[in-house]
């Protein structure tokens, strides 16, 4: 076996375990709610639009405390973004960590935190590459000190880049240069059977090629 097609089985052999560790069938709809921008409604307001639409799983990305007041006792799945900037300094010290989870999910405890979403689509050129997967490994130590390791997963949105192939989903592999920095995230994941998180964007697919509609 060629050293180009060892690699492309090793990461399809990844994806294949990854899938088979997590409980795929209990996906839900959630919308994203970007807090910045101008002339924004307040987060009462957005609230408001979640429950009158029933859409029960939100994603913010980052610890924006009126956004998480709001959020108190709606019982709406959040999951939680840790900007880039942050991931040296959680990287870089466990105490600060276990410091940034009380201070960011504890003292909201009538909030339904699902998951936690450590950074967001890392590149390789990226310069919090080093520091993703310590800062994943501080997080989940944070959230089982604070005894909350059954109700919160750990997980990051790779970026696309990372797909050699994506399409059909039975063919998707990672590419070579991305596979030694997804082999020990990939790995983590398995262990404590947490989902990997990807950004899509079918609408920009969509406008980019609109013949090819399925």
């Amino acid at each position: 076996m060629r050293v180009g097609s060892l690699n492309a089985f090793h990461s399809k052999l990844l994806l294949v375990m990854l899938m088979a560790s997590i409980d795929i069938t209990a996906t839900k709809i959630g919308v994203c709610y970007g807090t910045l921008g101008n002339n924004l409604p307040s987060p009462g307001e957005v609230i408001n639009m979640y429950k009158q639409y029933n859409i029960r799983r939100m994603r913010l990305y980052d610890p924006n405390k009126d956004a998480l007041q709001a959020l108190r006792g709606t019982n709406i799945e959040l999951m939680l973004g840790i900007p880039d900037k942050e991931l040296k300094q959680i990287a870089s010290s466990q105490d600060y960590t276990n410091t940034w989870i009380p201070n960011n999910v504890q003292n909201y405890g009538d909030v339904t935190f699902k998951y936690i979403a450590v950074g967001n689509k890392i590149k390789l050129d990226d310069p919090y590459v080093q520091f993703l997967f310590p800062a994943m490994k501080n997080i989940q130590t944070a959230i089982y000190n604070a005894s909350l390791g059954k109700n919160i997963q750990v997980s990051t949105p790779i970026n696309q880049a990372a797909f050699a192939e994506s399409y059909p989903p039975s063919k998707g592999s990672f590419t070579s240069e991305y596979q030694f920095f997804l082999d020990p995230i990939i790995g983590f994941l398995v262990k404590y059977k947490y989902p990997l998180l990807v950004n899509m964007y079918p609408y920009l697919s969509y406008i980019g090629d609109t013949k090819d509609i399925r």
